[in-house]
């Protein structure tokens, strides 16, 4: 098998991710999962994907992770491993979407508008 790659996004965070078979090692940014996401959640989030097809000893997983903060990042990451998977065996693609793993979540942040101090908030009114 050679490497596959797939990307996936969640807000700002983008991860590229590329797959070799191997034996369960995930490496991002040159450093390990566990140090990279200390918390269990996010590290379980990571996974979820891999453990729903009992693929956690069976690929080496290299990441570049890029924008956003810790939890978009972890759930990008896990879209871009669901991505690869499928890439890999597209019969997986249905048990995947049923968890919701394929779906790239659009919610992002909503743009200022000029003339209010926020996406939505407004000035204060004053009558007099």
């Amino acid at each position: 098998m050679e490497k596959i790659n797939a990307v996936g996004r969640r807000k700002a965070a983008i991860a590229r991710v590329y797959v070799t078979e191997g034996n369960g090692e995930i490496t991002i940014n040159k450093r390990t999962l566990d140090t990279y996401f200390p918390s269990s959640i996010l590290q379980f989030i990571v996974k979820q994907p891999l453990a729903k097809l009992e693929a956690v000893e069976k690929y080496d997983i290299k990441v570049n992770l890029t924008g956003g903060g810790y939890k978009g990042q972890a759930e990008a990451l896990r879209l871009a491993i669901a991505r690869a998977l499928v890439k890999i065996n597209p019969e997986d693609k249905p048990a995947l979407r049923a968890e919701g793993f394929m779906t790239r979540d659009p919610r992002a942040v909503e743009r200022k508008k000029p003339g209010q101090p926020k996406a939505r908030k407004r000035f204060q009114f004053s009558k007099r």
